[in-house]
């Protein structure tokens, strides 16, 4: 705890995301999982300003009121006594790990509500339209589904009464996790198997981003992945294979996903339902 606090929050972000993106992008150099289907320029142009976007969102929210952010929730819940932990008498080791496993607990629930709630799916589904998978598919969440993210995790961390470095922690660890099980590199198959029996691994967060409605219906987990064997939602490997399944969605495979206005916009476009949907809809 000292050291975070001398290093402070902000710096140790900064550089935990930039070595961790740096090295995943390096693995997809060295030891590609897949042959990359979508030359990567204007994808790449596309996922990291969607997400530089979401960043300014998130600035400009703490700006015009309260701070929005989950340690400044953190640390006002601390000073005020708010909170499970803050009732509690426990070590600082136990409560740190409590958070990081209720957070992560949190962040599970949030992704199955954007899969299942209507509303949230057309933002989430942005995400979802990327037609490759590699380290910057963890960084395309659209603006707004960032700034409900915020308010869901600040909610989190007021009625868990977090530490404000229990909270840096999990978030430093969330995006590690989300850059790493995003990442197009090939993890030995002995190895996937030893791993994700804690942590999700690209193999089995791939699973989640098949054209197939019931393979990305499941594979919740960004961090853990005793959730999604917990909940039921869980599945080992793709119909098709790894190398020959197709990622993205099925009514935007012909569109332009790779585009920055058109990702941005798509949650406010109303869409004709697709004929086979009709028929489905008819029976």
């Amino acid at each position: 705890m000292e050291f975070l606090n001398e290093i402070g929050e902000a710096p140790l972000r900064l550089a935990a995301f930039l070595g961790i993106f740096v090295a995943m992008a390096l693995l997809e150099l060295v030891m590609p999982r897949r042959i990359p289907g979508q030359g990567k320029g204007a994808r790449w142009f596309t996922n990291l300003m969607i997400t530089g976007i979401g960043s300014l969102v998130i600035r400009l929210m703490a700006m015009l009121s309260v701070p929005l952010a989950a340690v400044a929730a953190a640390a006002w819940a601390q000073t005020n006594g708010w909170g499970l932990l803050n009732w509690l008498e426990t070590p600082q080791w136990f409560e740190v790990a409590l958070a990081m496993i209720a957070l992560d607990l949190a962040i599970y629930a949030q992704h199955l509500a954007s899969h299942k709630i209507p509303l949230l799916w057309r933002l989430h589904k942005v995400h979802h339209t990327d037609v490759d998978f590699d380290v910057t598919t963890a960084l395309r969440f659209h603006p707004v589904e960032i700034a409900l993210s915020m308010i869901w995790k600040i909610a989190v961390v007021l009625i868990l009464g977090a530490s404000p470095w229990a909270v840096v922690l999990f978030e430093v660890t969330l995006n590690g996790c989300a850059m790493f099980n995003h990442a197009n590199f090939a993890l030995p198959t002995w190895l996937d198997r030893i791993v994700r029996l804690l942590i999700v691994t690209p193999d089995m967060h791939r699973v989640h981003h098949s054209i197939h409605h019931s393979e990305h219906d499941s594979n919740y987990g960004f961090n853990l992945s005793l959730w999604d064997r917990l909940f039921s939602t869980y599945t080992a490997q793709p119909r098709d294979g790894h190398l020959a399944m197709a990622i993205g969605q099925k009514n935007h495979l012909n569109e332009n996903p790779k585009n920055l206005v058109w990702s941005l916009m798509l949650p406010f476009r109303e869409r004709k339902r697709m004929p086979d949907q009709k028929k489905l809809k008819g029976k």
